[in-house]
C-alpha cells in the first residue's frame, strides 16, 4: 500500500510518516522546505524520515505543474502541509494560498488517483475559535487568518466526501508538543532558552491559558487509526489530542523541572487570536478510533528535552 503524506519534513508530518514506515507501509513524502523556520531543522527531519525508507519529493503543492511528479496509484492521502499558526511575519496571502489554494490542488490530484481510499485533512483547534472545548458538531468561530483558513481547507475536502467524489476525513489536533516541535512553539523556546540561561519571551496573560498539551506520538497514534476504518470515518471531523488541561505555568513548571533550573520570563503583549482555553473532546475519537492518548505532560517534556540536548547541544 502507498501512503503520500504532504508537509512530512514538518513536526508531526515526520512522525508520521516514520510511523507509517514502521508499519511497512511505502510512504511518499512531499515538503516544499520552505524558509517560514529553519530548514535545517526540516532537512534533519526529513533524514530521519528517508532512513526509514521513505521517499522525497520537494514540490509546492499550490503549483499544478508540480504534481506531475507523483505517480496516480496512491491509497492514501494525509495531508499535513500548511501554512502554521499565528505569526505576525505571516501575510493573510500566505494563509490563504498554502492553506486554501495548495488543499483545493491537493484534492484535485485526488481525484486522479486510481485507487485512493481515503483522504485525511489534518486540521487544528484552532478552527472552533478563542475556546476549544467542544463536540464536533458545534459552529466554528475561528478567531485568526489561520484558523479561517484552515477551516476552509477542511471544508474543500469534506465537500468531496458529501458529492460521493472521494472518502475523506479532517482530524483536527490539540496543541501537540514534543521532538521536532517548531522552533516558534512554547516549549523548544523553552527549553532552548532555559538551557542558555536566556529569558524566554511568554504573552502577557498567557500563563494562565488552559491547553490540552498532547505528545506528538499519541496524536500520531490517532492518526494512523484511520487506515482501514475509512468507512466509519468517511464525512467526520475528528478532534485528537488528550482530555487532560494543563495552563502554560504547569508547562513552564514541567521545563523547569526536567531542566532542573529556574526559567526566566520575559513577558510581552499579548498577540489578537490567541487561544483562553483548548481541551479536547474525543468521544468520537474513542468510539471511532478506539483513541486512548496516555502520555502526561512530564513525560513529553522529557522526551523534548531529551531530544533537543541530543540535536542542539
Amino acid at each position: 500500500m502507498t501512503i503520500l503524506v504532504t508537509g512530512a519534513a514538518g513536526f508531526i508530518g515526520s512522525h508520521s510518516a516514520e510511523r507509517l514506515l514502521s508499519l511497512g507501509y511505502e510512504v511518499i513524502c512531499i515538503d516544499n522546505f520552505n524558509s517560514y523556520y529553519s530548514t535545517d531543522l526540516k532537512k534533519l527531519n526529513a533524514k530521519a524520515v528517508k532512513e526509514k525508507g521513505g521517499t522525497f519529493v520537494v514540490m509546492d503543492l499550490r503549483n499544478e505543474e508540480d504534481y506531475k511528479k507523483l505517480p496516480s496509484d496512491i491509497d492514501y492521502i494525509f495531508h499535513f502541509a500548511a501554512q502554521p499558526g499565528i505569526s505576525s511575519t505571516s501575510t493573510f496571502e500566505d494563509y490563504f494560498t498554502n492553506n486554501v489554494i495548495a488543499t483545493k490542488n491537493l484534492i484535485d490530484y485526488a481525484l486522479s488517483c486510481n485507487s485512493l481510499a481515503l483522504f485525511v485533512n489534518i486540521g487544528t483547534s484552532s478552527i472552533y475559535g478563542l475556546e476549544a472545548t467542544f463536540t464536533e458538531d458545534v459552529a466554528p468561530q475561528p478567531a485568526s487568518h489561520y484558523g479561517v483558513t484552515k477551516l476552509a481547507a477542511e471544508q474543500l475536502v469534506l465537500q468531496k466526501s458529501r458529492e460521493q467524489q472521494l472518502k475523506a476525513c479532517s482530524l483536527r489536533l490539540y496543541s501537540v508538543i514534543g521532538p521536532r516541535e517548531r522552533p516558534e512553539k512554547m516549549y523548544t523556546k523553552l527549553i532552548a532558552n532555559g538551557l542558555n540561561n536566556q529569558a524566554c519571551p511568554l504573552y502577557q496573560g498567557s500563563d494562565k491559558h488552559l491547553r490540552s498539551f498532547t505528545y506528538v506520538g499519541d496524536i500520531v497514534d490517532g492518526i494512523v487509526g484511520v487506515i482501514s476504518n475509512e468507512e466509519k470515518v468517511n464525512g467526520e471531523v475528528i478532534n485528537l489530542g488528550t482530555e487532560v488541561e494543563h495552563t502554560t505555568q504547569d508547562g513552564i513548571d514541567a521545563v523547569a523541572e526536567v531542566l532542573g533550573k529556574e526559567i526566566k520570563i520575559d513577558i510581552v503583549p499579548k498577540r489578537a487570536g490567541d487561544q483562553f482555553r483548548t481541551k479536547a473532546n474525543i468521544d468520537k475519537a474513542r468510539k471511532l478510533l478506539n483513541y486512548n492518548p496516555q502520555t502526561s505532560l512530564l513525560d513529553s517534556v522529557k522526551s523534548q528535552v531529551a531530544w533537543y540536548k541530543e540535536n542542539f547541544l
